[in-house]
């Protein structure tokens, strides 16, 4: 039986829920349970979850609170932080349990392949996959050479509730980077992981954008966050759907 609970924070994801729907239902083994953290959604984002039979609660809008407010409900003492954009692959589960069953990671995430229905975007996967390496490289240094990488929310990261809780989660004012917050509370319980495995995440912030903009914003964020600027950073990272 599955120890894993999918926590999808969402807000206005009418138009993603129903492919990552498909994705989640051919899940083998499937998880504990898939719980949807609704931050005040306008659309028919809960209608939609509800109807895949999912759990769906309500948090404050923000990741960082809907995060927390997710892994408190959960039953699953793993749990694993699921973009409505991003999709995993059908062993997702099984990656997940064997990967914590090393008392020595205390935090993982997927290698993201970015795309869309008609192209992938090689560039800026290539460039997400760098920054893990050089964004605790230059910003924690200290902590890179314990073994800890930078993971983000297309990562689709997991982890273990309990520490997760007992660390005190994600920052509850963060809309922006609180997974990499979250990186360095969970590393004094053990490594932070990228594995190797992939999930396909929407390239819909590059359709927007355009590959350029959208990787010197993903830089820009990334710097001001380590440089403590962080009250700008949902100005420069607005949502797009």
């Amino acid at each position: 039986m599955s120890r894993t609970t999918i926590v999808i924070p969402m807000l206005d994801e009418a138009r993603a829920l129903p492919e990552l729907a498909e994705h989640i239902a051919v899940l083998d083994p499937q998880p504990a349970e898939v719980l949807c953290v609704d931050g005040g959604s306008d659309d028919d984002s809960v209608a939609i979850a509800r109807a895949a039979q999912w759990r769906v609660i309500t948090a404050g809008r923000g990741r960082g609170s809907q995060i927390n407010a997710g892994v408190k409900a959960a039953t699953g003492d793993l749990i694993v932080v699921l973009h409505a954009d991003t999709h995993p692959p059908s062993n997702f589960i099984a990656v997940i349990e064997e990967t914590l069953s090393d008392p020595t990671i205390a935090l993982a995430g997927f290698t993201p392949i970015i795309a869309g229905h008609e192209k992938i975007r090689w560039g800026t996967t290539a460039h997400n996959w760098a920054k893990t390496w050089y964004a605790p490289l230059l910003c924690r240094p200290h902590l890179f050479a314990r073994g800890v990488r930078l993971l983000f929310g297309d990562h689709a990261m997991f982890f273990r509730r309990q520490q997760f809780l007992e660390s005190g989660g994600c920052d509850p004012a963060a809309v922006v980077m609180e997974e990499a917050d979250l990186c360095i509370r969970l590393a004094q319980y053990g490594r932070v992981k990228l594995i190797r495995e992939t999930v396909r995440t929407s390239d819909r912030r590059i359709v927007e954008w355009g590959p350029i903009k959208a990787n010197w914003i993903y830089f820009k964020v990334g710097m001001l966050w380590a440089l403590g600027a962080r009250k700008r950073l949902a100005d420069l990272y607005p949502d797009v759907r």
